[in-house]
């Protein structure tokens, strides 16, 4: 991808899953990558020697710049962590091209039945960790008067309703609109906002489904293309996001989800003809 090699990135949730992907997506493309992880230093150092391993065998990065990792531990729920994250990436990398807002968590649970508390650990998680992120990111930006781009993993159920998901389903909602203002709002002054909307996708956290052919067929029969993504589909869109090849573009949401919002229940006609 063109513009990426040598761009210093922070991923949120890196450890694991998409953002494991999206992280080892972008240290191939040469950029620096800070993985920030809120427990599993395990997990988040195995993402770090994937990073490397993908650069070692794309010898051009190495030779012609080499990509740098940097670990970094963080709530992104609370305002102390997030800026402690922040000023530990700038410390090592100097500065901040890229912010990707992927941290995030469900709950499940009966609406009438969930707790406050629930639903704000979700939020403040999900929307509130993503805000602040994007906060400190622009003013980074902004204060070194240099472009930048922000892209936030939402998901498809910012427009796909998922019972007993409350709380992740209005947190993604709002992430719709956090990445649609903050795009509006500092489109003139070089700062780019999009988000990718997953749908099903084979991760750790989806084992209980992937795992279980019967439970995976269930998923699956919903999927116009008739299977769930790959994490490594997911880090291929955000590359591209963050690349050159896609500064003309701010403001979206790019559903990478099989064709699960076509509403596959249409594909045969039950309704009027």
């Amino acid at each position: 991808m063109i513009g990426l090699r040598g761009k210093n990135v922070l991923v949120t949730g890196g450890s694991s899953g998409i953002g494991q992907a999206i992280a080892t997506r972008l240290g191939r493309e040469g950029a620096n990558v800070a993985i920030n992880y809120r427990k599993g230093l395990e997990e988040a150092q195995h993402t770090e020697e994937m990073i490397h391993q993908s650069v070692t065998d794309c010898l051009t990065c190495i030779q012609d710049f080499g990509s740098k990792t940097l670990l970094v531990q963080a709530d992104v729920s609370k305002e102390e962590d997030v800026k402690r994250m922040f000023d530990e990436t700038l410390t090592a990398f100097g500065t901040l091209d890229i912010l990707i807002n992927n941290a995030g968590f469900q709950i499940p649970g009966d609406s009438e039945e969930i707790s406050v508390e629930s639903f704000d650990r979700v939020i403040g998680t999900n929307l509130r960790g993503a805000f602040m992120c994007a906060q400190l990111a622009i003013r980074e930006f902004l204060g070194k008067e240099k472009p930048g781009v922000i892209i936030n993993v939402s998901s498809v159920h910012q427009e796909i309703p998922k019972p007993r998901f409350l709380s992740y389903s209005v947190s993604k909602g709002g992430m719709q609109n956090l990445t649609r203002t903050l795009a509006l709002e500092y489109a003139g002054r070089g700062v780019r906002v999009n988000s990718i909307a997953p749908g099903a996708t084979i991760t750790p956290i989806n084992r209980a489904w992937v795992d279980d052919p019967v439970k995976r067929a269930q998923v699956e029969e919903h999927i116009p293309m008739g299977r769930a993504a790959t994490s490594e589909e997911m880090g291929a869109i955000t590359a591209f996001l963050c690349s050159d090849e896609a500064a003309y573009i701010t403001g979206q949401t790019l559903f990478v989800d099989g064709g699960l919002t076509l509403f596959a229940d249409f594909r045969t006609a039950w309704s009027s003809e």
